[in-house]
């Protein structure tokens, strides 16, 4: 079984999802369908459908997210000890070598990640580049609008 790669932080947010889905989500959708079951012929109810659906969706979300916590590798980047490498967890401070342009990127798990917030995925073209490489290391991506090359200024595990 593939374990999925979570930080502590994505690990949390994750479960805070699933208990959302099951305490406030499914009662919610089950008191709709009670409401649609009520207003009489379900051949013709698109409430009642609507709400089916809606359950599905939910019922779903549970499974995927019961599945990814079961088979989550939690990894808490503030215990790592990589030497300085570029591994899951580890923030990694670049500068573009066109522009010169700093940006500082998180490494985190598929479901965890977000760009606004500076979090890359680990199956990313930008992290796959990084992981193994050090600081002073140059990484070369290829993005969509050709091969990009960062400098490695700095690794941290925070």
């Amino acid at each position: 079984m593939n374990k999925t790669p979570l930080t502590v932080e994505g690990a949390e947010m994750l479960r805070a999802e699933l208990h959302r889905m099951k305490t406030v989500e499914r009662p919610n959708v089950i008191a709709a369908i009670a409401e649609a079951r009520s207003h009489g012929d379900l051949s013709e109810n698109a409430e009642y459908e609507a709400a089916k659906d809606r359950q599905g969706f939910i019922e779903g979300r549970i499974m995927e997210l019961e599945a990814k916590l079961a088979t989550a590798q939690i990894i808490d980047p503030k215990l790592l000890d990589a030497d300085g490498r570029c591994v899951f967890g580890a923030t990694v401070e670049l500068e573009d070598m066109d522009s010169g342009q700093a940006v500082t990127y998180q490494i985190v798990g598929d479901d965890e990640a977000d760009i606004k917030l500076n979090k890359i995925s680990i199956s990313s073209p930008i992290a796959r580049a990084l992981i193994g490489k050090y600081a002073g290391d140059i990484a070369e991506v290829q993005a969509p609008g050709g091969l990009r090359e960062y400098e490695i200024v700095d690794v941290r595990y925070i």
